[in-house]
């Protein structure tokens, strides 16, 4: 069943597209560029991050929580005995400047990360919206096991977010990423993994869509699965409320880019959500 959500989900987003196209070549170019905006609801597709950004001068809280597997069984109670959350800030020093915070209970991981969306897509402009991130994480988890100091515990994450706007209802991102942990589990594992990511959302109805996210490695040396995750974006207009099923239990890049997931179609699938609420410390526009 989910392998048959996550065909119907990619194949509206390519009628979609062929279809936009079809009706570009119809229309002659009028008027002069205007930015397209909310290309996404959150600022994160699902784990991932999405190419919005806040206003400048807003704050926001944003709450991600992930429960255990659903295969876990009735006695963990399919995994809503097990828990962990992510507590984060993020906060606009500009249109397209943004940073942000935060500390996840799994692994007892904190991050922090730059984003800065630097090209806009336009109607009758440039096609599609540029953004960077880089991420830096920390991993404190106590290993008696194993000297660990401060550079042993650090991860770094640059990506790329290419994003298109295909209609009012169908958007797509693509997110070239690169992932550098200090510390492998084994000495056959690369520091360095270089992978692609593919998210889209599908807008129902004003305020609600679909969404689904996938990021591919093709490094053998891991044993696992790659990150994978279908969800619903709510606007609830003070908030916006994402509901999703993801073979990750981590939050931080760090965790769910390197392929050592579960496997989502048998089951290891985690029920989560992330919570986003902005406060606008000052003036600017207000969120896209």
């Amino acid at each position: 069943m989910i392998r048959i959500w996550f065909c119907i989900f990619f194949s509206i987003i390519s009628v979609s597209l062929q279809g936009q196209d079809l009706l570009d070549q119809l229309k002659e170019p009028e008027g002069k560029p205007e930015p397209v905006g909310s290309t996404f609801k959150g600022t994160r597709i699902i784990n991932g991050q999405s190419v919005e950004t806040r206003g400048k001068g807003n704050l926001g809280v944003v709450i991600s929580h992930r429960f255990g597997r659903l295969n876990s069984g009735a006695y963990h109670l399919y995994g809503l005995d097990e828990a962990n959350i992510r507590l984060g800030l993020e906060y606009a020093f500009s249109d397209q400047i943004s940073v942000g915070l935060g500390r996840n209970s799994l692994s007892k991981v904190y991050d922090s990360y730059l984003k800065f969306r630097f090209l806009d897509q336009k109607k009758n402009g440039f096609p599609v919206t540029l953004a960077w991130v880089f991420d830096m994480s920390i991993n404190t988890l106590k290993r008696p096991e194993l000297p660990m100091n401060t550079q042993r515990r650090m991860s770094y994450v640059n990506q790329l977010l290419i994003a298109r706007k295909l209609s009012p209802a169908v958007s797509i991102q693509l997110m070239p990423s690169l992932l550098h942990q200090n510390l492998v589990p084994t000495a056959d594992i690369p520091n360095t993994l270089l992978l692609l990511g593919v998210g889209g959302r599908v807008m129902v109805s004003k305020r609600v869509g679909i969404t689904g996210e996938y990021y591919y490695s093709s490094q053998a040396q891991l044993e696992g699965n790659n990150s994978m995750g279908l969800g619903v974006d709510i606007d609830t207009g003070g908030h916006v409320f994402q509901l999703h099923f993801t073979n990750s239990a981590a939050m931080t890049p760090s965790g769910f880019l390197p392929p050592v997931q579960g496997n989502f179609f048998d089951g290891d699938i985690h029920l989560g959500f992330n919570v986003f609420r902005s406060f606008q410390t000052g003036k600017g526009r207000k969120d896209r």
